[in-house]
Protein backbone atom coordinates (compact mmCIF):
# COMPACT_ATOMS: atom_id res chain seq x y z
CA UNK A 1 0.00 0.00 0.00
CA UNK A 2 3.04 2.22 0.29
CA UNK A 3 5.86 3.07 -1.26
CA UNK A 4 9.01 0.55 -0.45
CA UNK A 5 12.57 0.52 0.17
CA UNK A 6 13.88 -3.12 -0.01
CA UNK A 7 17.18 -3.79 1.74
CA UNK A 8 19.12 -6.72 0.81
CA UNK A 9 21.20 -8.13 4.32
CA UNK A 10 24.61 -8.92 3.13
CA UNK A 11 25.16 -9.65 6.92
CA UNK A 12 25.59 -6.65 8.62
CA UNK A 13 24.33 -6.26 12.46
CA UNK A 14 23.38 -2.71 11.74
CA UNK A 15 21.04 -4.02 8.82
CA UNK A 16 17.81 -2.93 10.74
CA UNK A 17 18.96 0.50 11.59
CA UNK A 18 19.12 0.98 7.35
CA UNK A 19 15.56 0.20 7.81
CA UNK A 20 14.92 2.31 10.65
CA UNK A 21 16.62 5.37 8.81
CA UNK A 22 14.42 4.69 5.60
CA UNK A 23 11.20 4.95 8.01
CA UNK A 24 12.00 8.14 9.26
CA UNK A 25 12.01 9.66 6.06
CA UNK A 26 8.18 8.56 5.54
CA UNK A 27 8.82 5.41 3.42
CA UNK A 28 8.08 1.85 4.27
CA UNK A 29 11.20 -0.83 4.32
CA UNK A 30 11.61 -4.22 4.31
CA UNK A 31 14.73 -6.47 4.77
CA UNK A 32 15.34 -9.58 2.79
CA UNK A 33 18.61 -11.90 2.54
CA UNK A 34 20.77 -10.93 -0.78
CA UNK A 35 19.64 -14.16 -1.63
CA UNK A 36 16.73 -13.35 -2.29
CA UNK A 37 15.67 -13.65 -6.33
CA UNK A 38 15.29 -10.59 -8.46
CA UNK A 39 11.74 -11.48 -9.42
CA UNK A 40 11.06 -11.82 -5.75
CA UNK A 41 11.74 -8.19 -5.17
CA UNK A 42 10.52 -6.87 -8.71
CA UNK A 43 7.37 -8.51 -7.40
CA UNK A 44 7.42 -5.92 -4.29
CA UNK A 45 7.74 -3.24 -7.00
CA UNK A 46 10.43 -1.29 -5.16
CA UNK A 47 11.50 2.51 -4.91
CA UNK A 48 14.57 1.67 -4.60
CA UNK A 49 17.22 -1.22 -3.18
CA UNK A 50 20.16 -0.31 -0.56
CA UNK A 51 22.64 -3.43 -0.27
CA UNK A 52 23.59 -3.27 3.14
CA UNK A 53 27.26 -4.03 4.89
CA UNK A 54 28.41 -7.04 5.89
CA UNK A 55 31.22 -8.68 7.64
CA UNK A 56 32.98 -10.61 4.53
CA UNK A 57 35.29 -9.37 2.32
CA UNK A 58 34.48 -9.30 -1.30
CA UNK A 59 37.01 -11.70 -2.47
CA UNK A 60 36.38 -14.70 0.30
CA UNK A 61 35.71 -17.75 -0.82
CA UNK A 62 31.49 -17.99 0.39
CA UNK A 63 31.40 -14.67 0.25
CA UNK A 64 28.12 -13.35 -0.63
CA UNK A 65 27.35 -12.31 -4.19
CA UNK A 66 25.35 -9.70 -5.83
CA UNK A 67 23.06 -10.69 -8.49
CA UNK A 68 23.96 -8.06 -11.39
CA UNK A 69 20.48 -8.47 -12.12
CA UNK A 70 19.56 -6.12 -9.01
CA UNK A 71 21.57 -3.69 -10.67
CA UNK A 72 19.05 -3.36 -13.94
CA UNK A 73 15.81 -3.74 -12.41
CA UNK A 74 13.40 -1.11 -13.83
CA UNK A 75 10.15 0.05 -12.30
CA UNK A 76 6.42 0.56 -13.74
CA UNK A 77 7.75 4.13 -15.32
CA UNK A 78 10.20 2.04 -17.10
CA UNK A 79 13.23 4.00 -14.88
CA UNK A 80 15.86 2.23 -13.75
CA UNK A 81 14.92 1.36 -9.79
CA UNK A 82 18.09 3.23 -7.92
CA UNK A 83 20.28 1.49 -5.81
CA UNK A 84 22.83 2.76 -2.44
CA UNK A 85 25.51 0.34 -1.43
CA UNK A 86 26.98 0.75 2.08
CA UNK A 87 30.26 -0.53 2.56
CA UNK A 88 30.24 -4.28 1.56
CA UNK A 89 27.03 -3.39 -0.59
CA UNK A 90 29.11 -0.73 -2.37
CA UNK A 91 32.45 -3.87 -2.81
CA UNK A 92 29.29 -5.93 -4.02
CA UNK A 93 28.08 -3.52 -6.63
CA UNK A 94 31.25 -2.08 -7.95
CA UNK A 95 32.78 -5.84 -8.03
CA UNK A 96 30.22 -6.79 -10.46
CA UNK A 97 30.23 -3.82 -12.51
CA UNK A 98 33.97 -3.98 -13.64
CA UNK A 99 35.71 -2.13 -10.22
CA UNK A 100 38.75 -3.48 -8.12
CA UNK A 101 38.53 -3.86 -4.15
CA UNK A 102 41.85 -4.89 -2.01
CA UNK A 103 42.12 -5.39 1.15
CA UNK A 104 43.40 -2.40 2.89
CA UNK A 105 46.93 -1.92 4.62
CA UNK A 106 44.84 -2.13 7.99
CA UNK A 107 41.19 -1.74 8.97
CA UNK A 108 39.62 1.34 9.32
CA UNK A 109 37.63 1.41 12.52
CA UNK A 110 36.15 4.94 14.11
CA UNK A 111 35.04 8.23 13.08
CA UNK A 112 36.31 10.35 10.16
CA UNK A 113 35.57 13.74 8.60
CA UNK A 114 34.18 13.42 5.04
CA UNK A 115 34.80 16.45 2.14
CA UNK A 116 32.39 16.13 -0.26
CA UNK A 117 33.44 16.55 -3.91
CA UNK A 118 30.48 16.75 -6.24
CA UNK A 119 27.47 18.42 -6.10
CA UNK A 120 25.18 15.14 -5.62
CA UNK A 121 21.65 14.92 -4.71
CA UNK A 122 23.26 12.06 -2.27
CA UNK A 123 24.34 14.88 -0.35
CA UNK A 124 22.36 17.53 -0.56
CA UNK A 125 22.43 19.70 3.00
CA UNK A 126 25.09 17.71 4.54
CA UNK A 127 28.26 20.18 5.33
CA UNK A 128 31.51 19.50 4.51
CA UNK A 129 33.57 17.80 7.06
CA UNK A 130 30.70 15.74 8.70
CA UNK A 131 31.38 13.08 11.23
CA UNK A 132 31.03 9.53 9.34
CA UNK A 133 31.61 6.19 11.38
CA UNK A 134 33.89 3.86 9.12
CA UNK A 135 34.02 0.20 9.76
CA UNK A 136 35.78 -1.51 6.60
CA UNK A 137 39.06 -4.46 5.79
CA UNK A 138 38.58 -3.52 2.08
CA UNK A 139 39.04 -0.14 -0.03
CA UNK A 140 38.23 0.23 -3.66
CA UNK A 141 40.99 0.75 -5.85
CA UNK A 142 39.59 0.51 -9.11
CA UNK A 143 35.92 2.47 -10.22
CA UNK A 144 33.98 0.83 -12.93
CA UNK A 145 33.49 2.47 -16.05
CA UNK A 146 31.10 5.03 -15.78
CA UNK A 147 31.61 5.58 -12.25
CA UNK A 148 33.05 8.85 -10.42
CA UNK A 149 33.64 9.55 -6.74
CA UNK A 150 31.97 12.41 -4.73
CA UNK A 151 33.60 12.32 -1.76
CA UNK A 152 36.61 11.36 0.37
CA UNK A 153 38.00 11.45 3.64
CA UNK A 154 41.70 11.79 5.00
CA UNK A 155 42.21 7.97 4.72
CA UNK A 156 39.91 6.99 2.30
CA UNK A 157 40.15 8.63 -0.95
CA UNK A 158 37.23 7.24 -2.57
CA UNK A 159 34.74 7.48 0.21
CA UNK A 160 31.09 8.07 -1.69
CA UNK A 161 30.63 7.28 -5.93
CA UNK A 162 27.98 7.29 -7.82
CA UNK A 163 27.41 6.06 -12.04
CA UNK A 164 26.77 8.95 -14.73
CA UNK A 165 25.11 6.21 -16.10
CA UNK A 166 22.61 4.48 -14.22
CA UNK A 167 20.99 6.07 -10.56
CA UNK A 168 23.78 3.88 -8.63
CA UNK A 169 25.47 5.30 -5.32
CA UNK A 170 27.84 3.94 -3.44
CA UNK A 171 29.26 5.04 0.56
CA UNK A 172 32.16 3.29 2.05
CA UNK A 173 31.11 4.80 5.65
CA UNK A 174 27.82 3.63 7.34
CA UNK A 175 25.11 6.51 7.16
CA UNK A 176 22.95 4.31 9.26
CA UNK A 177 24.79 4.15 12.36
CA UNK A 178 23.97 7.14 15.37
CA UNK A 179 27.81 7.84 15.01
CA UNK A 180 27.29 9.51 11.72
CA UNK A 181 26.19 12.95 11.91
CA UNK A 182 24.49 13.39 8.46
CA UNK A 183 23.30 9.70 8.15
CA UNK A 184 19.98 10.61 8.39
CA UNK A 185 19.64 12.91 5.76
CA UNK A 186 21.78 11.20 3.37
CA UNK A 187 19.36 8.17 3.66
CA UNK A 188 16.40 10.74 3.36
CA UNK A 189 17.94 12.42 0.16
CA UNK A 190 18.63 8.84 -1.26
CA UNK A 191 14.48 7.92 -0.64
CA UNK A 192 13.02 11.23 -1.61
CA UNK A 193 15.49 13.00 -3.79
CA UNK A 194 16.82 10.02 -5.48
CA UNK A 195 13.72 7.17 -5.43
CA UNK A 196 11.20 10.01 -5.71
CA UNK A 197 9.50 8.81 -2.71
CA UNK A 198 6.64 11.11 -1.46
CA UNK A 199 7.93 9.94 2.15
CA UNK A 200 3.73 8.77 3.44
CA UNK A 201 4.60 6.14 5.70
CA UNK A 202 4.16 6.27 9.62
CA UNK A 203 3.61 5.43 12.87
CA UNK A 204 -0.48 5.84 12.69
CA UNK A 205 -0.75 3.88 9.19
CA UNK A 206 1.22 0.73 10.64
CA UNK A 207 -1.46 0.65 13.65
CA UNK A 208 -4.39 0.50 10.74
CA UNK A 209 -2.91 -1.63 8.51
CA UNK A 210 -1.14 -3.99 11.36
CA UNK A 211 -4.25 -4.31 12.82
CA UNK A 212 -5.95 -5.30 9.47
CA UNK A 213 -3.35 -7.86 9.36
CA UNK A 214 -3.79 -9.11 12.47
CA UNK A 215 -7.86 -9.58 12.17
CA UNK A 216 -6.86 -11.27 8.64
CA UNK A 217 -4.68 -13.76 9.99
CA UNK A 218 -6.39 -14.38 13.46
CA UNK A 219 -10.11 -14.76 12.09
CA UNK A 220 -12.53 -15.63 14.25
CA UNK A 221 -9.55 -17.74 16.68
CA UNK A 222 -8.08 -17.20 19.93
CA UNK A 223 -4.97 -15.17 20.63
CA UNK A 224 -3.06 -15.87 23.76
CA UNK A 225 0.01 -12.96 25.12
CA UNK A 226 2.38 -13.44 26.78
CA UNK A 227 2.36 -10.21 28.95
CA UNK A 228 5.17 -8.92 31.14
CA UNK A 229 3.90 -5.54 32.01
CA UNK A 230 7.18 -4.40 29.85
CA UNK A 231 7.04 -1.82 27.14
CA UNK A 232 6.62 -4.27 24.31
CA UNK A 233 4.07 -6.87 25.32
CA UNK A 234 1.58 -3.98 26.80
CA UNK A 235 1.87 -1.76 23.49
CA UNK A 236 0.95 -5.46 21.78
CA UNK A 237 -1.49 -6.27 24.18
CA UNK A 238 -3.56 -2.86 23.48
CA UNK A 239 -2.51 -3.27 19.78
CA UNK A 240 -4.00 -6.61 20.10
CA UNK A 241 -7.28 -5.89 22.13
CA UNK A 242 -7.95 -3.12 19.72
CA UNK A 243 -7.75 -5.19 16.35
CA UNK A 244 -9.84 -8.14 17.99
CA UNK A 245 -11.45 -7.51 21.07
CA UNK A 246 -12.35 -10.27 23.47
CA UNK A 247 -10.49 -13.09 21.18
CA UNK A 248 -7.74 -11.68 22.98
CA UNK A 249 -6.59 -13.57 26.42
CA UNK A 250 -3.24 -12.60 28.32
CA UNK A 251 -1.45 -14.46 30.09
CA UNK A 252 0.56 -13.13 32.96
CA UNK A 253 3.25 -15.61 34.37
CA UNK A 254 5.07 -15.07 37.85
CA UNK A 255 7.97 -16.95 36.91
CA UNK A 256 9.84 -15.44 40.41
CA UNK A 257 12.24 -13.35 38.64
CA UNK A 258 10.06 -10.18 37.99
CA UNK A 259 10.80 -6.76 39.28
CA UNK A 260 9.49 -5.74 43.14
CA UNK A 261 5.81 -5.19 42.83
CA UNK A 262 5.36 -6.18 39.12
CA UNK A 263 3.32 -9.12 39.63
CA UNK A 264 0.00 -7.02 41.70
CA UNK A 265 1.18 -3.62 39.46
CA UNK A 266 0.75 -5.84 36.06
CA UNK A 267 -2.89 -7.56 37.29
CA UNK A 268 -4.18 -4.18 38.09
CA UNK A 269 -3.46 -2.03 35.11
CA UNK A 270 -4.56 -4.59 32.64
CA UNK A 271 -7.51 -6.46 34.28
CA UNK A 272 -8.70 -3.46 36.10
CA UNK A 273 -8.19 -0.47 33.54
CA UNK A 274 -8.37 -1.66 30.31
CA UNK A 275 -10.62 -5.09 31.25
CA UNK A 276 -8.49 -7.03 28.84
CA UNK A 277 -9.32 -10.68 29.87
CA UNK A 278 -5.89 -11.64 32.06
CA UNK A 279 -4.86 -15.27 33.46
CA UNK A 280 -2.57 -14.76 36.14
CA UNK A 281 -0.66 -17.66 37.20
CA UNK A 282 1.35 -17.83 39.86
CA UNK A 283 4.41 -20.63 38.89
CA UNK A 284 7.49 -18.92 40.35
CA UNK A 285 8.60 -22.37 42.25
CA UNK A 286 8.67 -24.15 38.87
CA UNK A 287 10.84 -21.72 37.55
CA UNK A 288 13.05 -21.19 40.21
CA UNK A 289 13.67 -24.73 40.94
CA UNK A 290 14.42 -25.71 37.55
CA UNK A 291 16.89 -22.68 37.80
CA UNK A 292 18.75 -23.52 40.59
CA UNK A 293 22.07 -23.97 40.58
CA UNK A 294 22.14 -23.32 36.88
CA UNK A 295 24.59 -21.14 35.84
CA UNK A 296 25.41 -21.02 31.78
CA UNK A 297 23.01 -18.20 30.37
CA UNK A 298 22.20 -19.86 27.28
CA UNK A 299 20.69 -22.48 29.97
CA UNK A 300 18.82 -20.85 31.69
CA UNK A 301 17.21 -18.83 28.49
CA UNK A 302 16.06 -22.69 26.97
CA UNK A 303 14.90 -23.46 30.57
CA UNK A 304 13.26 -20.61 30.86
CA UNK A 305 11.71 -20.87 27.20
CA UNK A 306 10.57 -24.11 27.94
CA UNK A 307 9.19 -23.30 31.54
CA UNK A 308 7.01 -20.72 29.58
CA UNK A 309 5.73 -23.49 27.24
CA UNK A 310 4.60 -25.33 29.91
CA UNK A 311 2.59 -22.95 31.70
CA UNK A 312 0.75 -21.57 28.57
CA UNK A 313 -0.28 -24.83 27.67
CA UNK A 314 -1.55 -24.98 31.15
CA UNK A 315 -3.50 -21.23 30.87
CA UNK A 316 -4.29 -21.92 27.19
CA UNK A 317 -6.66 -25.35 28.84
CA UNK A 318 -8.06 -23.45 30.62
CA UNK A 319 -8.55 -20.84 28.55
CA UNK A 320 -10.00 -23.45 26.06
CA UNK A 321 -11.97 -24.61 28.93
CA UNK A 322 -13.89 -21.22 29.10
CA UNK A 323 -14.19 -20.63 25.87
CA UNK A 324 -15.35 -23.76 24.53
CA UNK A 325 -12.29 -24.36 21.84
CA UNK A 326 -8.70 -24.32 21.48
CA UNK A 327 -6.43 -20.93 21.53
CA UNK A 328 -4.28 -20.70 17.90
CA UNK A 329 -2.05 -18.24 18.34
CA UNK A 330 0.38 -17.09 21.16
CA UNK A 331 1.30 -13.30 20.81
CA UNK A 332 4.75 -11.75 21.55
CA UNK A 333 6.10 -8.47 21.99
CA UNK A 334 9.62 -9.43 20.41
CA UNK A 335 11.32 -6.76 18.58
CA UNK A 336 13.90 -6.95 15.79
CA UNK A 337 16.72 -6.26 18.26
CA UNK A 338 15.48 -9.61 19.69
CA UNK A 339 15.98 -10.94 16.79
CA UNK A 340 18.69 -10.03 15.05
CA UNK A 341 20.95 -10.79 18.09
CA UNK A 342 19.64 -14.48 17.80
CA UNK A 343 19.32 -15.37 14.77
CA UNK A 344 19.91 -15.41 11.16
CA UNK A 345 17.23 -13.28 10.64
CA UNK A 346 16.10 -12.62 6.55
CA UNK A 347 20.01 -12.83 5.97
CA UNK A 348 23.33 -13.93 7.35
CA UNK A 349 23.81 -11.72 10.78
CA UNK A 350 25.89 -13.16 12.84
CA UNK A 351 24.34 -14.76 15.87
CA UNK A 352 25.45 -12.91 19.33
CA UNK A 353 22.81 -14.85 21.67
CA UNK A 354 19.82 -16.30 22.52
CA UNK A 355 16.65 -13.87 23.23
CA UNK A 356 14.03 -16.44 25.27
CA UNK A 357 11.15 -14.86 23.01
CA UNK A 358 12.74 -15.99 19.75
CA UNK A 359 15.24 -18.66 20.50
CA UNK A 360 14.11 -19.95 23.32
CA UNK A 361 10.48 -21.61 22.66
CA UNK A 362 10.78 -25.43 21.52
CA UNK A 363 9.71 -26.18 17.81
CA UNK A 364 7.07 -27.96 18.47
CA UNK A 365 4.97 -25.58 20.42
CA UNK A 366 1.45 -25.95 19.44
CA UNK A 367 0.30 -22.35 19.18
CA UNK A 368 0.98 -20.54 15.94
CA UNK A 369 3.39 -17.58 17.20
CA UNK A 370 1.78 -14.00 16.13
CA UNK A 371 4.38 -11.20 16.60
CA UNK A 372 2.97 -7.72 15.27
CA UNK A 373 6.65 -5.37 16.50
CA UNK A 374 8.94 -8.39 15.29
CA UNK A 375 10.83 -5.89 12.65
CA UNK A 376 10.46 -2.49 15.00
CA UNK A 377 12.45 -0.75 17.58
CA UNK A 378 11.88 0.00 20.97
CA UNK A 379 11.70 3.80 20.19
CA UNK A 380 8.84 2.85 17.53
CA UNK A 381 6.80 0.72 19.83
CA UNK A 382 6.88 3.63 22.01
CA UNK A 383 5.94 5.91 19.34
CA UNK A 384 2.91 3.55 18.74
CA UNK A 385 2.05 3.08 22.61
CA UNK A 386 1.46 6.98 22.58
CA UNK A 387 -0.58 6.87 19.70
CA UNK A 388 -2.66 4.05 21.19
CA UNK A 389 -2.62 6.41 24.72
CA UNK A 390 -1.39 4.02 26.43
CA UNK A 391 -0.27 5.15 29.84
CA UNK A 392 3.02 6.92 29.88
CA UNK A 393 4.41 5.15 32.92
CA UNK A 394 4.19 2.14 30.70
CA UNK A 395 5.51 3.27 27.44
CA UNK A 396 8.07 5.28 29.09
CA UNK A 397 9.39 2.21 30.92
CA UNK A 398 12.55 0.66 30.62
CA UNK A 399 13.92 -2.28 28.63
CA UNK A 400 13.52 -5.86 30.43
CA UNK A 401 14.54 -9.15 29.65
CA UNK A 402 12.34 -12.05 28.73
CA UNK A 403 14.37 -14.20 31.20
CA UNK A 404 13.84 -11.19 33.93
CA UNK A 405 16.51 -10.99 36.65
CA UNK A 406 17.58 -14.69 36.21
CA UNK A 407 19.89 -13.09 33.48
CA UNK A 408 21.18 -10.78 36.28
CA UNK A 409 21.98 -12.93 38.87
CA UNK A 410 25.15 -14.27 37.44
CA UNK A 411 26.28 -17.75 37.80
CA UNK A 412 24.11 -19.94 39.52
CA UNK A 413 20.71 -19.43 40.14
CA UNK A 414 19.24 -19.57 43.89
CA UNK A 415 16.16 -17.99 46.05
CA UNK A 416 18.25 -15.55 47.85
CA UNK A 417 19.78 -14.12 45.54
CA UNK A 418 17.20 -13.40 43.18
CA UNK A 419 15.83 -11.75 46.18
CA UNK A 420 18.50 -9.50 46.94
CA UNK A 421 18.85 -8.42 42.93
CA UNK A 422 15.28 -7.29 43.54
CA UNK A 423 15.81 -5.42 46.45
CA UNK A 424 18.98 -3.83 45.22
CA UNK A 425 17.59 -2.93 41.61
CA UNK A 426 14.26 -1.75 43.64
CA UNK A 427 16.43 0.88 45.21
CA UNK A 428 18.60 1.97 42.38
CA UNK A 429 15.59 2.20 39.94
CA UNK A 430 13.19 4.36 42.74
CA UNK A 431 16.45 6.58 43.19
CA UNK A 432 16.57 7.39 39.32
CA UNK A 433 12.75 8.69 39.61
CA UNK A 434 13.51 10.45 42.74
CA UNK A 435 16.60 12.44 41.27
CA UNK A 436 14.72 12.72 38.14
CA UNK A 437 17.57 11.03 36.04
CA UNK A 438 15.21 7.93 35.20
CA UNK A 439 14.07 9.59 31.52
CA UNK A 440 17.75 10.54 30.82
CA UNK A 441 18.97 6.52 30.60
CA UNK A 442 17.87 4.10 27.97
CA UNK A 443 18.03 1.30 30.38
CA UNK A 444 19.31 0.89 34.00
CA UNK A 445 19.41 -1.99 36.64
CA UNK A 446 21.64 -4.23 38.81
CA UNK A 447 23.53 -6.90 38.26
CA UNK A 448 24.54 -9.60 40.97
CA UNK A 449 27.35 -10.70 41.02
CA UNK A 450 29.03 -14.35 41.20
CA UNK A 451 32.14 -12.62 43.59
CA UNK A 452 32.25 -12.35 47.08
CA UNK A 453 34.66 -8.96 48.69
CA UNK A 454 35.41 -8.78 52.19
CA UNK A 455 34.08 -5.53 54.10
CA UNK A 456 33.50 -3.96 57.48
CA UNK A 457 30.14 -2.93 58.31
CA UNK A 458 30.59 -1.68 62.56
CA UNK A 459 33.34 -3.22 63.76
CA UNK A 460 32.76 -6.81 62.31
CA UNK A 461 34.17 -8.05 59.18
CA UNK A 462 32.02 -9.20 56.14
CA UNK A 463 32.07 -11.34 53.28
CA UNK A 464 28.83 -10.42 50.67
CA UNK A 465 28.22 -10.58 47.22
CA UNK A 466 28.93 -7.68 44.82
CA UNK A 467 26.60 -5.79 42.91
CA UNK A 468 26.77 -4.20 39.46
CA UNK A 469 24.89 -1.22 38.46
CA UNK A 470 24.72 -0.61 34.82
CA UNK A 471 22.97 2.28 33.22
CA UNK A 472 23.39 3.35 29.40
CA UNK A 473 21.98 5.92 26.91
CA UNK A 474 20.94 4.83 22.94
CA UNK A 475 18.65 5.49 20.27
CA UNK A 476 17.63 2.20 19.63
CA UNK A 477 19.56 -0.65 21.43
CA UNK A 478 22.12 -1.52 19.04
CA UNK A 479 24.82 0.74 19.97
CA UNK A 480 24.76 2.39 23.68
CA UNK A 481 26.88 4.28 26.06
CA UNK A 482 27.23 4.29 29.50
CA UNK A 483 25.02 6.95 31.17
CA UNK A 484 27.66 9.32 33.10
CA UNK A 485 25.18 9.63 36.02
CA UNK A 486 26.45 11.85 38.88
CA UNK A 487 29.02 10.67 41.36
CA UNK A 488 26.48 12.05 44.28
CA UNK A 489 23.95 9.77 43.18
CA UNK A 490 26.14 6.67 42.49
CA UNK A 491 27.21 7.61 45.95
CA UNK A 492 24.17 7.88 47.55
CA UNK A 493 22.67 4.44 45.97
CA UNK A 494 25.50 2.81 46.73
CA UNK A 495 25.13 3.33 50.49
CA UNK A 496 21.61 2.69 50.09
CA UNK A 497 22.37 -0.44 48.82
CA UNK A 498 25.14 -1.83 51.29
CA UNK A 499 23.08 -0.56 54.15
CA UNK A 500 19.36 -2.08 53.11
CA UNK A 501 20.05 -5.52 51.32
CA UNK A 502 22.20 -7.70 53.69
CA UNK A 503 23.79 -9.84 51.51
CA UNK A 504 25.56 -7.03 49.72
CA UNK A 505 28.68 -5.48 51.11
CA UNK A 506 30.10 -3.88 47.66
CA UNK A 507 28.71 -1.72 45.04
CA UNK A 508 30.39 -1.30 41.79
CA UNK A 509 29.60 0.91 38.26
CA UNK A 510 29.65 -0.33 34.57
CA UNK A 511 31.34 1.80 32.05
CA UNK A 512 31.55 -0.47 29.08
CA UNK A 513 29.59 0.51 25.64
CA UNK A 514 27.83 -1.24 23.15
CA UNK A 515 29.86 -2.31 21.45
CA UNK A 516 32.46 -4.23 22.10
CA UNK A 517 29.96 -5.15 25.59
CA UNK A 518 26.08 -6.01 25.02
CA UNK A 519 23.84 -3.85 27.26
CA UNK A 520 22.96 -7.53 29.60
CA UNK A 521 25.65 -8.83 31.19
CA UNK A 522 24.38 -11.95 29.71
Amino acid sequence: MHERIVILDFGSQFTQLIARRVREAGVYSEIFPFSISVEDVAAQNPSGIILSGGPSSIYNEGAPKLDPAFLNLTREDGSTVPVLGICYGLFAMAHEMGGEVQAADKREFGRAAIEIDSDSRLFRDVAQGSQVWMSHGDKMTLLPDGYEVIAHTSNAPIAAVHSTDHPHYGVQFHPEVHHTECGKQIIQNFAIQICGCKGDWSAASFIEEKKAEIRKVVGDDHVILGLSGGVDSSVAAVLLHEAIGDQLTCIFVNNGLLRKGEWEQVQETFRDHYQIRLNAIDASDLFLDRLEGVADPEKKRVIIGNAFVEVFDQGKMEIASDLGKKPKFLAQGTLYPDVIESVSFKGPSSTIKTHHNVGGLPAEMELEVLEPFRELFKDEVREIGRLLNVPEEIVGRHPFPGPGLGIRVLGPVNRSDVELLREADDIFISELRKWDLYEEVWQAFAVLLPVHTVGVMGDERTYEKVCALRAVTSVDGMTADWSRLPNDFLAHVSNRIVNEVQGINRTVYDISSKPPATIEWE
